[in-house]
This record gives C-alpha cells, sequence and structure tokens, in this order.
C-alpha cells in the first residue's frame, strides 16, 4: 500500500468489525470482566506480554480480549502502518504539511560507515545516505566537544536554555541517568520558563568563570530561549566575563544567528528533525556532557534496537504498534479521555512532562492530512506523577472515581542506590496498584467499595542504563507515530503552538504602548490591569 492514499481508521472494515466486536463483549450486560478473564484462562498474562529491546510489557490487565486486539491488528494492517513505518525509515518526506522527511531516527543510526545501510534497517537511498554522513560528522565533533568540556576542570557547570523539546527530552535523560550515577560530569542546569524567576533563582549558584551556557534553539529566535540567553549574556558581562565564544555554545540550524550572537561554536542539526523528537541529535549536547560521549553512544544503541524491533516484528508482536493500538481502543471505544501515567522510579519524575509534549503536541489535531474534519477525538490527556507520591494524591480518583482512567506503571527491576528496603517496597507498592485497580474491593459500606475492573499496562526495564532508556524512549516515539497514522494525521507538525507566539507578540508590543484598539475588550481590561 501506498502510505500517501492510506486509509483512516474509521474507514477501514476492521473498524466496523471492532464496533460490533465492542457492542456484543463490552458494553451492557455483556461487559467484559478482567477478574473473569483470568479466571477464566490461565494463559492471558502470558498472551498479552510483549517484550521488545530492554523493554517487558505486561498489556493483560487492559479491558481488551483476543478477539478485539486481532482486530485491532487487522486496523492497523488495513490503515497502511507498516507502509508509513517503512517511507520514514526510508527518508520519504511523509511530514506533508511541511515537505519535509522525519529524520530523527537516522540521528540514531550505526555511525561506522555511513555510506552504508543500518544493518538493523531496510536500505537506505542517496539522500539518506549523504545525510548520514552529515550526521556522523556532526556527532563526532559534538561528541568530541562535550568530552572536551568534561575533562576541562575550569567548567563546574552547564545551563541550558531551551524550551520544549530542547529542554523536555534532555532534562528527563539527564535526571535519570543523574539518579542511576551515569551522568558524572559537570554539574547541568535546565532553564526554560520566560519567568526570569527561574533564571534569576539559579544565577547566584554559578561562578562567570566556571559556566558554559548552551543556547538550544532549532530557529535561534525561540522567544523564551533567547530571552533566557539575553539575560545570561548580560549576567555574564555584570560578572566580569569576556570571552563570550568560550561560555557559551549554540545548538541551532540557523548558524549566521548563532554566531551573529557571539557563540563560539554552533552544532547544527537538519530541518527534519522535530523538536519533540530532538534529544539524539546536537539538542542532546547537555545529556553527552553530563554522561560522556561513550554512554551517550550506549542511549542511541537502546533506541536503535527498539528502531529495529519496531522496523522488523511483525504487528501481532510489536510492542509500539500493540501499545498504539490499545491507545486507540481505550479512546474510541471505553471512551476514556486520559491516561495517567505513573513512574516509579526518582529519576523518571519528568517522564509525564515529556510525554505531554510528545504526544499531545503530536496527535492534538483535528484535521487529517488530506484537510478534513476529524469525526473522532485525537489525543487524550497524559499526565501523572511519580510514584509513590501520586499514592497521596490523585489514585483516589483512579481507585473510585466516576471515570476510569488507564494508568501506565513504568518500573525498574535494579536499583542505582544500596539503601536496604526501599526498593523492595518500591515495586510492592507499584504492583499493588495495578492489582487493587483490578480487584477492587465489596467493601461493608459505600464508601468502602472499590468496583475495579480499572485497566492498567505495566512497562518493565532492567535497570535505568543509558541503553535500556534510549530503548523506553523510542518505544514512546514510535507509538505515538503509529497513533498518529491510525487517526489519519501528522504527528510531525504543530501550527497551533505558532498562533499563541504572533498573539504574545502583539500583546507585548501593547504592553509597552499602552494602545489597546486592536485588542478585544477582555484582553484590554487585562492589559490595563497589568500596566
Amino acid at each position: 500500500m501506498d502510505w500517501r492514499h492510506r486509509p483512516r481508521c474509521d474507514e477501514t472494515p476492521a473498524w466496523a468489525a471492532l464496533q460490533q466486536h465492542f457492542t456484543q463483549q463490552f458494553s451492557g450486560t455483556a461487559a467484559f470482566d478482567l477478574r473473569q478473564a483470568f479466571a477464566q484462562d490461565a494463559d492471558r498474562a502470558a498472551r498479552f506480554s510483549f517484550d521488545a529491546a530492554e523493554v517487558h510489557s505486561d498489556l493483560s490487565k487492559n479491558l481488551i480480549d483476543d478477539e478485539a486486539q486481532r482486530l485491532l491488528t487487522q486496523l492497523a494492517r488495513e490503515c497502511g502502518v507498516e507502509s508509513l513505518r517503512d517511507a520514514m525509515l526510508a527518508g520519504e518526506r511523509i511530514n506533508t504539511s511541511e515537505q519535509r522527511a522525519v529524520t530523527h531516527v537516522h540521528w540514531r543510526s550505526e555511525s561506522k560507515d555511513a555510506t552504508a545501510p543500518d544493518r538493523q534497517a531496510p536500505a537506505a537511498p542517496e539522500n539518506i545516505v549523504n545525510l548520514r554522513r552529515e550526521i556522523t560528522a556532526t556527532q563526532s565533533a559534538m561528541l568530541a566537544y562535550a568530552d572536551a568540556v568534561r575533562a576541562d576542570s575550569a567548567f563546574t557547570d552547564v545551563v541550558n536554555l531551551g524550551v520544549g523539546g530542547s529542554d523536555l527530552g534532555p532534562r528527563l535523560v539527564v535526571q535519570a541517568l543523574r539518579a542511576s550515577g551515569v551522568a558524572n560530569g559537570p554539574r547541568v542546569h535546565f532553564v526554560a520558563n520566560m519567568d526570569g524567576h527561574e533564571l534569576a533563582e539559579l544565577l547566584p549558584e554559578l561562578r562567570v568563570d566556571s559556566t558554559l551556557f548552551i543556547v538550544a534553539s532549532k530557529s535561534f529566535g525561540t522567544a523564551e530561549t533567547m530571552q533566557n540567553a539575553a539575560s545570561a549574556r548580560a549576567w555574564f558581562a555584570a560578572q566580569g566575563g569576556t570571552d563570550v565564544a568560550r561560555h557559551f555554545v549554540a545548538v541551532s540550524s540557523n548558524t549566521a544567528a548563532a554566531e551573529a550572537f557571539g557563540a563560539g561554536r554552533c552544532f547544527a542539526f537538519d530541518e527534519g528533525v522535530g523538536g519533540r523528537y530532538s534529544l539524539w541529535s546536537p539538542i542532546g549536547l547537555p545529556i553527552a556532557i553530563a554522561i560522556g560521549s561513550a554512554a551517550f553512544r550506549d542511549l542511541l544503541a537502546g533506541a536503535r534496537a527498539m528502531d529495529a524491533h519496531f522496523a522488523q516484528t511483525p504487528l501481532a508482536r510489536n510492542l509500539p504498534v500493540q501499545l498504539a493500538l490499545l491507545d486507540l481502543w481505550c479512546r474510541h471505544f471505553h471512551g476514556f479521555g486520559s491516561r495517567c501515567v505513573a513512574p516509579y522510579h526518582h529519576g523518571l519524575r519528568r517522564l509525564p512532562a515529556y510525554l505531554q509534549q510528545l504526544e499531545m503536541e503530536s496527535n492534538g489535531k483535528r484535521v487529517d492530512t488530506r484537510g478534513r474534519a476529524l469525526s473522532l477525538h485525537t489525543a487524550p490527556v497524559t499526565w501523572g506523577e511519580v510514584g509513590s507520591n501520586g499514592q497521596h494524591a490523585f489514585f483516589q480518583m483512579l481507585h473510585q472515581g466516576t471515570q476510569p482512567v488507564p494508568v501506565e506503571f513504568v518500573l525498574v527491576r535494579n536499583p542505582a542506590h544500596a539503601l536496604p528496603g526501599h526498593h523492595t517496597k518500591l515495586l510492592a507498592n507499584a504492583l499493588a496498584q495495578a492489582r487493587a485497580l483490578m480487584m477492587g474491593q465489596a467493601g461493608d459500606a459505600p464508601e468502602r467499595h472499590f468496583p475495579g475492573n480499572r485497566p492498567s499496562t505495566v512497562l518493565l526495564l532492567p535497570d535505568l542504563s543509558p541503553h535500556s532508556l534510549g530503548a523506553l524512549l523510542s518505544l514512546y516515539e514510535h507509538r505515538t507515530i503509529v497513533l498518529g497514522a491510525l487517526w489519519g494525521i501528522n504527528p510531525f507538525d504543530q501550527w497551533g503552538v505558532e498562533l499563541g507566539k504572533r498573539h504574545a507578540g502583539e500583546i507585548e508590543a501593547a504592553l509597552h504602548s499602552g494602545d489597546v484598539t486592536a485588542l478585544d475588550v477582555s484582553t484590554a481590561g487585562l492589559l490595563k490591569q497589568l500596566r
């Protein structure tokens, strides 16, 4: 099937069959019950478990049966998921609204021989071979620079100035690998918010002669990043700093603007790398400085292992595909409007925030790739908090609220710390929550009744290493892309982000001038209050 002529999920024969199956087995008096499903099927857990790269998953506690899974897998075939996947890996321009290839996967391809196709992917066409040559050169230079910064004892602190994809992915990875003891380089800080309080809180902790600033902006025009960069450079000068080129480095596609700013180095990347998919590119420079080039290459290798699974594994056992199909099943057939992500590891505390951008910026769309309005809802709300903290906050709603919410538990088998007792209790709590959501409790009073039969998924890593973390994040990326393919939307553009920026420019000008004639009455009134 040509990926450009794929049907949307609701236009396929499998969709109609799924609707009929749901009505017969999952609604009314025939409502599916997890407790009965496990009682009647001793092999259910094994059959609904999947292994991919270093990620083990258990999907068995979801409101799904074998026939639904079979029909969903058929739906993926009818929607041309395989053809779109292959087109992406081959470097075709699947980002149709911007007429671009999607190239983030190539930033983690094998770099030993850029002229040869990746041994784990389909043969690459000439444009991708050329791109990989550029990637190899840029990546080598970036990692050499990162190791040089790590070896330079004069640098004690590195501050990454970025927002969105230039912040969330690198921040998550550095935090995760710091918790695992891998991030052993200079202290790496992240400043994203345009609110000056964030930068102002950090600056007193820094010394002008021992701080390196990374200005990360694809366009080198992102409002939040450039405001923070200008303030950081002003602070640097006010503190007596003179060598801007040594203490400021840029990551951007706009090398001319970076040079004009005064950055001593600029590591560029191609337009096909979307922000929320960009941590594998030079946007990952703060990661490389924190963990070193060898560990960064291991992060890429973990992602590449998941890429190989995604590219080669049949749909019925393909974990990114099956997770995306489960998301579709929960969203459209069960009507679940949100998904809770509960990582039971301190290092993954920013995972829900990272996934909010990845999933909702990618798939929060209302028209398909042909410009047709969608007749079904797309991206559910992604939210969550690190476990076990969430148990003392929102888990009450998960267990007894009126609207069931699928929960995704992310567990790590082996901890990096040596404190006795902690990790066993942590894992026990995670498994207990998943079991309690399913089992419920009869209760001797209405307020003590727990309905149970509430869905959850478990994703399990052996440890929180660069390799396993790379595999996990690649898994989430492919899952998001597959879900976009099922909905027939483009998960690689983000026009809604641009609209707010345009209004912000107009209102900022009005705040300076006081001229509110072009504004609506409400905004004009608030602006007068602020002035």
